[in-house]
């Protein structure tokens, strides 16, 4: 029997399922943060460079939403969407507006793979078919539905599916068989595969389903404009585009608030799914469809804790922070530095393959010696950050790319610093490498 006396680790191993990952050799126990940092059980103080997988949007402890939370937990904690909530609303009401969804409609749920979820639902009810187009290296989610559609085999477990997934090609720019061809040339690549793949079908499809940029798989994207060109094909099926916003939404990719815009020349999407960063570490998600796919259920439904008073309550505070600080603009003009910076000091070093992004989503592919996806690489440099007080998150389909998503609030100060702790990090584990491949 385990006594509370034991180490949390192995306390940790005895109750928890056994594919629930931990970071690091050692893992961290975290206590409390304040702004961009955050501190470990033994009173070590880091700079967060993941805001606990992109959910950390503002900062730590932010008083305007820890405030939030407290007031409105000593009126009432729970209600339901059975009853009218105010704050539930007025939230829902803001993110219709910031959408771009015309007559959008607004359902809440308590995380990404919930939302993603209901937008399966709404989409394949709606266009009555369970076939769904997704992209290669795509991840949408734990549940069983989301599982079927996403396309990074390692977060993947089962085959068994209540969809048929068609996978295309498009979400990863600088590796796969077109990644020799210049923008155009993806795109209509791209377009070629996703007419292809159609004519293989049967019959009637839901939905395409797309992240901006895809998270898990290590924040790789495809030149600005492939959805847009995508859409066309879509529209002419009256196939749905269904934008997973969990990651990219918010702003935080700096040059616009939705992914989606990227690629704005098609229009907003059907249907556009939220989540992580709008609660600031409490459990909201969402999806937004305009009217018609959003009202085509025909049976009752109602979300438990989706829409909580409490929650609500702190992503309307920490929706106006956002807002009235520019956070946008703060990731775009601190993110574009850090990403040149991070250019800068791993620059000649083999191990480095790409530095990609914009804003503060950004992504550093790791290399072997022989130039091949490197996962030990991306182990030894998630320890070395640890070592020199920095945290960042790793992803990629053969889990060889570190994760750079930062609270929108930081500084240049702490760009400059977390830089400089990534650029040391990276050579320390090229020696590493030097040194293994020398014995």
């Amino acid at each position: 029997m385990t006594h509370s006396a034991a180490p949390l680790h192995d306390r940790h191993r005895a109750v928890m399922p056994q594919w629930l990952a931990l970071y690091y050799a050692e893992p961290l126990e975290l206590t409390h943060g304040e702004g961009r940092h955050v501190w470990d059980a033994h009173g070590r103080r880091y700079l967060d460079f993941f805001g606990g997988v992109l959910t950390t949007m503002t900062a730590h402890a932010l008083p305007e939403v820890t405030k939030a939370v407290a007031e409105q937990a000593g009126r009432i904690l729970h209600t339901s969407t059975l009853y009218l909530d105010r704050h539930m609303v007025e939230l829902a009401e803001r993110i219709a507006a910031l959408s771009g969804i015309p007559d959008a409609r607004v359902f809440f749920t308590t995380s990404g793979t919930e939302a993603n979820d209901a937008a399966l639902l709404l989409a394949t009810t709606h266009r009555r078919s369970n076939q769904i187009l997704a992209l290669r290296n795509s991840y949408h989610g734990r549940s069983f539905s989301t599982v079927a559609i996403t396309g990074n085999s390692a977060w993947s477990p089962t085959s068994l599916s209540p969809l048929q997934t068609l996978y295309v090609h498009g979400g990863v720019r600088s590796r796969g068989p077109y990644a020799h061809l210049s923008d155009a040339g993806f795109i209509d690549a791209c377009v070629a595969d996703l007419k292809d793949v159609l004519g293989q079908a049967h019959g009637t499809v839901a939905a395409f389903v797309a992240e901006p940029v895809q998270g898990v798989g290590g924040f790789t994207a495809p030149p600005d404009g492939l959805y847009a060109a995508f859409r066309e094909v879509l529209a002419e099926r009256g196939i749905l585009w269904i934008s997973d916003e969990v990651q990219t939404g918010w702003g935080r990719t700096g040059d616009h608030f939705w992914g989606w815009q990227a690629h704005g020349a098609s229009g907003p999407p059907d249907l556009l799914t939220f989540a992580k960063g709008i609660g600031n570490g409490m459990a909201i998600g969402g999806v937004v469809a305009r009217a018609e796919v959003m009202n085509c259920l025909g049976a009752n439904s109602i979300s438990t804790f989706g829409g909580s008073p409490v929650t609500m309550a702190a992503g309307l505070a920490n929706l106006t922070y956002l807002l009235e600080h520019d956070l946008q603009g703060n990731a775009r003009r601190v993110g574009g530095l850090l990403i040149e910076r991070l250019r800068a000091l791993t620059a000649g070093l083999p191990v480095v393959r790409e530095v990609r992004g914009r804003g503060l989503m950004i992504g550093i592919e790791l290399a072997g010696p022989d130039g091949t996806p490197s996962a030990e690489a991306a182990s030894l440099a998630l320890e070395h950050t640890r070592e020199l007080g920095l945290l960042v998150g790793r992803g990629g389909r053969e889990g060889n790319a570190l994760r750079i998503a930062p609270p929108l609030t930081l500084t240049v100060a702490e760009a400059e610093e977390g830089a400089t702790a990534l650029g040391e990090a990276l050579r320390r584990t090229q020696q590493d490498l030097d040194g293994k491949a020398g014995s």
